[in-house]
């Protein structure tokens, strides 16, 4: 278990100091240690994180789309975001691990990671209510909230991430289709057809088939309303 003296130097580094330790303790308890672990903490604290990431993105893009939002609020929440602020919080060294999963690399992994930070946000809001708990989200997700503000130039890149933040019932990704190739071998034109089920398919030109899937893509998320024309 960790020590008072080593809690009290990551409060320090936080700079929050706990009125409940023992959420600190349980935010910080990898799965493999058994019943008292973080995984309850990881599940609040998943949907803490996503209501101020939400909460910011919906007041720093008032013109923005609900497809639009969704998409940044995707990139902003995924495993990989949420490792890297745990790293950057310093919270690797003091997981409280099985001393196996110590060392397989543990606390290196991007899973174990992420979950310490969503049960970390879930701990701070249990203990300091929603102000101690944005206070945390906005000091680390600072760069990437301001990275999202830009439009999104990729289409591939954006519908894909549209396609799986939850915007569908179902989690599917685009499907590309050439449907025409027109011209000269060395000079060929494509025409290519987007298709996600439930909505009308998409049709881009390019004399390329990844610039043709680019345009098709494009015009895809101007038609779902993601992106403006």
């Amino acid at each position: 278990m960790s020590s008072d003296a080593n809690l009290a130097s990551l409060e320090a580094r936080l700079a929050y100091q706990f009125s409940d330790r023992t959420l600190l303790t349980r935010a910080l308890s990898h799965a493999s240690i058994g019943a008292e672990s973080n995984e309850r903490l990881e599940f609040l604290g998943d949907r803490v994180l996503g209501l101020i990431v939400a909460e910011r993105l919906y007041s720093d893009l008032p013109g923005e789309t609900e497809g639009g939002l969704a998409v940044r609020l995707n990139r902003l929440v995924k495993r990989e975001a949420c490792a890297k602020v745990a790293e950057a919080a310093g919270l690797a060294s003091h997981l409280i691990m099985a001393s196996a999963e110590a060392a397989s690399g543990g606390r290196q992994k991007s899973a174990i990671l992420s979950g310490a930070c969503e049960a970390l946000i879930a701990a701070l809001y249990l203990d300091g209510g929603l102000p101690a708990a944005r206070k945390f989200v906005m000091h680390y997700w600072h760069d990437d909230f301001a990275a999202s503000v830009p439009e999104l130039r990729d289409a591939k890149t954006a519908l894909q991430e549209w396609a799986q933040s939850g915007a569908l019932k179902d989690k599917v990704q685009p499907t590309y289709v050439v449907t025409e190739r027109s011209g000269p071998d060395h000079a060929p034109s494509f025409l290519i057809e987007v298709r996600i089920p439930g909505h009308e398919p998409q049709r881009g030109e390019g004399l390329t088939k990844r610039d043709a899937e680019q345009d098709a893509a494009a015009r895809m998320l101007q038609h779902l309303g993601v992106w403006k024309e």
